[in-house]
């Protein structure tokens, strides 16, 4: 089943938590702590595979969880870390938000590869946290919690050329004959229900060894296609890659083939502008079944009524092969002009890439927190604090342990959290709310 756009839930592993171990070494008095570090949980990967052509095995399993992260041991052995899971999928997807509201990352290249979600981060032990004044901490860091998130998955099929017009002009028929594709062929509308991709190999045309592209069949494109009707606003996303587009005209359709022609440029332009600045070739089909002088007149009613038609109106046959060899060298001579521009661009890009100024990150913005939402009770009030330091903290310690609540309790003092909650004028039995975790106010 062909599945171009889904949803799926991703889940991180989470960090191992570190060990609280003493040595314990005969004729070795007082050894000192010894726990290991836990290991940091698997991270869920992306990978961009063009041995993959659809989005439907991710529609049938909604959620992926990777690894976590192996505990520490004794003897300061640390944990195994938690194994990346890797999610394959076609070359051309967008990866989205949750509410598709934003793109995330755009995988377009055979290899390309994404962290959509992180791994929590190991543990330390307790030998990490020995001291002049505390030589016997009883204290270990939690594992921190993997990034859990849902994101939106979008396809569009990556082709050099798309083969666009009205359902039943011959699309199918001429992919199946310049290329392996072997689409569904049939004599009503609708019969592709998919795109169809394939590639075409230029040799047996007389081309070169590197002369080939890949073309996509549209299926479904009608009037109102980009408002939803018929299969066209399903598949008018797939035309956007491309970077050439050949409109076929059927001249054996009984309604009026010019105004059909305007009508698919129409919903074209309705559905992305940009489409009609891609260099266009039209081919009138199925010159087989007509006569010539109807094929001329044909074109003489094309020139004349539409402004701005190529140099050149190509008649061909999908079922004998007439005049298919002179399309596919002038689509060729288009793809490789467009392919160039985009090398081009792409080098510009890499360009101005390497000239950009690299920055660290201050310490300080690490540290950085505010006051969130404060509420007040009766007794006392919440006041909620949010940062990304402090929530790693708290997220990685036990809270049952009293030695890992002063560990936060100086985290806190240190970062001028406590300062900041002065001036909301807390006091003792204020709540703190951290990373969803609520902690007695502490002067």
């Amino acid at each position: 089943m062909f599945c171009d756009e889904t949803k799926i839930k991703l889940t991180a592993g989470r960090g191992g938590d570190g060990a609280v171990s003493f040595r314990r070494e005969k004729f070795i008095s007082r050894g000192g702590p010894d726990g290991g570090d836990g290991a940091s949980g698997g991270n869920v990967i992306i990978l961009a595979d063009e041995n993959i052509n659809t989005l439907s095995e991710l529609n049938t399993k909604k959620h992926y969880r990777a690894q976590h992260g192996e505990k520490g041991r004794r003897k300061n052995q640390s944990g195994k870390m938690g194994p990346d899971l890797i999610i394959k999928i076609p070359v051309g997807s967008i990866i989205y938000n949750e509410d598709k509201t934003k793109v995330i990352t755009d995988l377009n290249k055979h290899g390309e590869t994404y962290i959509a979600a992180k791994g929590g981060k190991g543990g330390l032990g307790n030998q990490h946290f020995a001291s002049s004044v505390n030589q016997a901490p009883m204290f270990a860091e939690s594992g921190e919690p993997g990034v859990e998130k849902e994101i939106y998955l979008e396809l569009k099929l990556v082709a050099d050329v798309g083969l666009v017009g009205l359902p039943s002009v011959g699309k199918s028929t001429l992919i199946a004959h310049i290329s392996n594709s072997r689409p569904k062929i049939a004599a009503y509308e609708f019969t592709t229900l998919i795109p169809n991709l394939g590639v075409v190999d230029m040799r047996k045309y007389g081309g070169g060894p590197e002369d080939s592209f890949v073309v996509a069949d549209i299926p479904g494109l009608i009037e109102g296609a980009s408002q939803g009707k018929g299969l066209g606003h399903k598949f008018l996303r797939h035309i956007s890659r491309t970077q050439v587009l050949i409109h076929i005209i059927d001249p054996l359709r009984t309604e009026d083939p010019i105004e059909n022609f305007k009508k698919i440029q129409r919903e074209l332009e309705l559905f992305d502008k940009t489409l009609m600045k891609k260099p266009l070739i039209v081919a009138i089909n199925k010159i087989d079944a007509v006569d010539p002088k109807e094929i001329e007149k044909l074109e003489k009613d094309l020139r004349e009524n539409i402004p701005k038609l190529p140099e050149t109106i190509y008649k061909m046959s999908g079922v004998t092969g007439v005049g298919i060899k002179e399309l596919l060298f002038e689509t060729l001579k288009k793809t490789k002009k467009e392919r160039a521009k985009v090398t081009k661009k792409e080098e510009k890009e890499q360009d101005e890439e390497k000239r950009k100024i690299i920055t660290l990150t201050p310490h300080k913005e690490l540290v950085k927190f505010h006051i969130g939402k404060i509420e007040k009770t009766k007794t006392n009030k919440t006041i909620e604090v949010k940062g990304a330091r402090i929530e790693q903290v708290v997220n990685m310690t036990d809270f049952k342990n009293i030695q890992g609540l002063e560990r936060v309790y100086h985290f806190m003092n240190k970062m001028g959290i406590i300062r900041a909650l002065k001036r909301e004028n807390a006091k003792d039995g204020d709540i703190i709310i951290i990373a969803g975790k609520r902690i007695p106010y502490r002067d």
